[in-house]
């Protein structure tokens, strides 16, 4: 791939901070040789492991800064005290226009408070969402909101509909993605309102996908939607209970695995096959966490991960901002935007008569 972009990386965040993120921009070098890197962080730091990259020192700069926003900080006070730690600072690079995107290991709340007061949000876009792809039996699910609007009102739901199907159409490749709602059951009347409302409105209304009604949660993993709506609070319970499912279900099949010495014979032929298994299915090849509808592109990896998941964050920031992600959403928002008006003044009018 060839991306002549640059990217901005808060190099302090996370559990592994550096020990990620360098080798991590390494990683993401080698698939895509044209990128270039800012890297936000303390220098007396970053140099030495740096300097076991010569190909990333030689495409990277090395803005010093000695702050950073701890795990534990709430957002408010990571609003209020750090503007000149190494996430601020790589936020800012966007805005200015410096950098293409961002790309940061750090506290999520703290990071999505700095992202929206610096990029603010596109044009007639209420809230930004936290979106990620999933992987399913049939192909990959962007699923959103994940955590950043806990409840959310039917025009956020819409916009958020739109938000995912433009990713899935510009990054993922699908003509005509299918959009559904998260809801505990398929039937019309299943729900609360804004469930129903939401519904109601993506029926209506042109979209760039195909909107294809309620789904469920055992349907995240079938594939039967490319885009999955949903509020934060549903989402971030269902993205963290797929997450402990993967792990229970490596658990039990370790110890299966170990539980005779005919099993582990069985394990020792099937090794290659497990092991394309484990890949399919491994989080840190899914990492990345897309602040969708901000004016700018910022991309959360997860805090535990290592320098491949970190790699795969810048990846998927690359795409975003490869394929101008954020102009296609300002126009599919504008289109959606008329169009719900006008169905609501229907509405009106209707009830007025």
């Amino acid at each position: 791939m060839s991306f002549n972009l640059t990217i901005a990386l808060d190099a302090m965040g996370g559990d592994h901070g550096i020990d990620a993120v360098i080798p991590g921009a390494d990683l993401a070098l080698k698939t895509m040789p044209d990128l270039r890197f800012l890297i936000f962080g303390d220098e007396g730091r970053i140099r030495p492991v740096l300097a076991r990259y010569p190909n990333l020192r030689a495409r990277a700069d090395v803005i010093h800064t000695d702050k950073a926003v701890s795990n534990e900080d709430k957002p408010a006070v990571a609003l209020r005290t750090g503007r000149q730690s190494s996430m601020r600072l790589a936020i800012d690079a966007v805005k200015q226009g410096r950098a293409d995107c961002v790309v940061s290991s750090g506290n999520t709340g703290a990071l999505m408070a700095m992202a929206k007061m610096v990029l603010k949000c596109l044009p007639s876009i209420h809230r930004p969402a936290i979106a990620s792809v999933l992987p399913t039996i049939a192909r990959d699910t962007v699923v959103l909101d994940l955590g950043a609007n806990l409840v959310c009102d039917t025009e956020m739901l819409t916009q958020f509909a739109v938000l995912g199907a433009v990713y899935a159409r510009v990054v993922e490749g699908i003509d005509a993605p299918r959009i559904g709602v998260l809801n505990i059951g398929t039937e019309d009347m299943k729900g609360g309102e804004v469930l129903r409302e939401t519904a109601s409105v993506l029926s209506k209304v042109k979209l760039p996908g195909k909107f294809i009604g309620f789904v469920e949660g055992d349907d995240i993993t079938k594939g039967t939607a490319d885009v999955i709506v949903t509020d934060g609070f549903t989402g971030n319970i269902a993205l963290k209970t797929a997450e402990g499912v993967a792990k229970m279900s490596e658990f039990y099949m370790r110890r299966a695995f170990k539980s005779s010495i005919f099993a582990m014979l069985g394990a020792m032929l099937a090794y290659r096959s497990f092991k394309k298994v484990k890949k399919e299915l491994d989080p840190r090849y899914y990492n990345g966490g897309m602040f969708l509808g901000l004016d700018g592109i910022c991309v959360k990896s997860h805090g535990g991960s290592d320098h491949i998941g970190f790699a795969n964050a810048i990846k998927v920031a690359a795409e975003l901002a490869h394929h101008g992600f954020n102009d296609r959403v300002a126009y599919e928002i504008e289109q959606l935007m008329s169009q719900e008006s006008f169905f609501i003044s229907d509405l009106a009018d209707e009830e007025s008569m």
